[in-house]
């Protein structure tokens, strides 16, 4: 017998009513961006990661995995190289909160009372959170308030111990990762067909000002679209970094999804 999909999408209709009605079933909703990362890596990273970290999520769990947002807040450039870059194609903040308001309130239509929006775009946070707030908000002039939602990055479950073994020369921070080390090495892990790491380019890790400059100087950020090079990326790194998040993100859901969640 085949096995059966974590993608909600593939279902039909009336076999996801059966899931999701009674509201027992978390939903996972990966939100991505389509941004350069590099020579080396295709302008989707952003989008293929937290869909495969959801799916193994879901796998462990008994989650449903939603279609991906496939399109992102504008890049910033201490953190996602800037906006300015060809390829980056990004949503005003508005759009991005309207459509997540709308996709959970739809959610919560279908019967799902448990959601975990699943980023893996830095510059989306604080609009995730908004389009949450507007959603519960009103959901509950609906009368639904049973509604929970868990929102969290896939990076922020590497612990201390991990940053050591991934960068033994130092850990510059996650802001400046971006095509770097953690993104190219567990795309080389679960993607190494759309890595060529040859094209990479290695340079120190970009310095900026401690402020702002609006439109962006296009010479502060490096010429690669890289903010740390990712030389030192390896498929080994990747596997451990699949490991530790994964496993944090289940445990995650076990803690705020505990009558919902497989053990």
């Amino acid at each position: 017998m085949p096995k059966a999909t974590v993608f909600a999408a593939e279902l039909a209709w009336p076999d996801y009513d059966a899931r999701v009605r009674d509201g027992a079933v978390p939903i996972l909703l990966p939100i991505g961006s389509m941004e350069q990362h590099g020579h080396h890596m295709p302008m989707h990273v952003d989008v293929l990661l937290p869909v495969e970290f959801a799916r193994r999520v879901a796998e462990q769990t008994g989650a449903l995995v939603a279609p991906p947002f496939t399109y992102g807040y504008k890049s910033h450039q201490k953190s996602g190289g800037g906006n300015h870059l060809p390829g980056t194609t990004s949503l005003d903040g508005a759009t991005l909160v309207a459509a997540l308001r709308d996709v959970i309130k739809e959610f919560a239509r279908h019967g799902v009372r448990r959601i975990c929006l699943l980023n893996g775009h830095f510059e989306n946070s604080w609009f995730i959170v908004e389009g949450i707030d507007l959603a519960l908000r009103e959901l509950r002039w609906d009368g639904i308030g049973d509604m929970k939602v868990v929102v969290l990055s896939y990076w922020d479950f590497v612990d201390p111990a991990t940053i050591d073994r991934l960068y033994p020369d130092g850990f510059t921070g996650w802001a400046l990762e971006h095509g770097g080390v953690l993104e190219t090495s567990l795309m080389l892990a679960l993607h190494p067909h759309l890595v060529e790491l040859e094209r990479a380019i290695d340079h120190p890790p970009a310095v900026f000002p401690p402020y702002d400059v609006y439109p962006p100087r296009s010479d502060w950020t490096p010429p690669s679209g890289t903010l740390s090079s990712p030389r030192q990326a390896s498929k080994e790194k990747g596997e451990i970094l699949l490991d530790v998040c994964t496993g944090g993100i289940v445990q995650a859901l076990r803690t705020e999804f505990p009558a919902a969640v497989q053990t």
